[in-house]
């Protein structure tokens, strides 16, 4: 597979290789230089709740999460 780099210095992943390993939009990569023309591409690992925000927000059913009652402390 043949690939490009763009005038701002970006590189294209072709549709097959991000379908495969399920490379979606905003994912980090990690670059390293071996040699001369030769790189290493690895995928940053997720936080563990990346995505929990979003994921909650689309919760099917409205009202579901509801606020706690709580008491301000800034007296104390």
């Amino acid at each position: 597979m043949h690939t490009r780099v763009s005038s701002k210095g970006q590189i294209v992943l072709p549709a097959a290789v991000r379908r495969q390993d399920d490379i979606r939009p905003g994912q980090e990569f990690e670059i390293e230089r071996i040699d001369c023309g030769e790189y290493r591409l690895r995928r940053c690992e997720p936080s563990p709740n990346e995505g929990l925000a979003d994921w909650l927000l689309s919760c099917p059913e409205k009202g579901f999460f509801v606020g706690l009652a709580f008491e301000p402390t800034d007296d104390l």
